[in-house]
């Protein structure tokens, strides 16, 4: 086995998708209708990594992994997330997370995102420790580029940033490309994840 994933989403045929996928992949998975039914039967073992649904009935994604922090846990969290949910996402990224995916997501990029998890383990993500490569890339962004990929890291939509600075939609994706192409990011999730080694702490 490849390693051990938890995973916890209130959808039982996306719980049930989750499990097929990743066991196919070669990883060992335990499924949960809830935070609160992982919580009743946490893991005994180091090591695995916990995929959960960020919104759910009851306690969110982002709620479970506070909870195991509070517990003491030391678990990789890669969450999965609607649009709407993005700023709880990017929340839950400067509170440790290791990675978010939006829905619907891609089959290989899910997989991916976990075993980048299970890769680096545990240990806590270093957000305070400023990143020289990519301080670098956010160093080459425009005053613009940079207004918007914080509005991105914050959690605002393209519509509100347009709203924000007084310009179109449509301009706020050409300027959100830009940032994508310098910030070499490939997804939203990555692009918070440069930006915060970058140093960026947007609201």
């Amino acid at each position: 086995m490849r390693g051990l994933v938890y995973i916890v989403d209130d959808d039982d045929a996306v719980r049930d998708s989750l499990d097929l996928l990743l066991s196919a992949a070669g990883y060992e998975t335990h499924t949960f209708e809830s935070a609160d039914a992982f919580l009743a039967a946490p893991p005994k073992a180091a090591g695995g990594c916990l995929l959960s649904d960020i919104r759910m009935p009851g306690m969110s994604g982002l709620e479970l992994m506070v909870a195991l922090q509070e517990r003491g846990a030391s678990c990789p969290v890669v969450l999965i997330t609607g649009h709407g949910d993005v700023p709880m996402a990017v929340e839950a990224m400067k509170r440790g997370a290791h990675d978010f995916i939006e829905k619907p997501f891609d089959d290989e990029r899910l997989v991916a995102a976990v075993c980048s998890a299970l890769a680096r383990g545990a240990g806590p993500r270093e957000a305070a420790t400023v990143d020289p490569e990519a301080a670098e890339r956010l160093a080459t962004l425009s005053r613009r580029e940079r207004q918007v990929m914080e509005g991105l890291v914050g959690g605002r939509s393209n519509k509100e940033i347009a709203r924000d600075y007084g310009i179109s939609p449509r301009t706020v994706e050409v300027y959100r490309a830009n940032v994508m192409t310098k910030m070499r990011a490939e997804s939203l999730a990555e692009l918070v994840q440069t930006a915060l080694r970058a140093g960026v702490t947007a609201n």
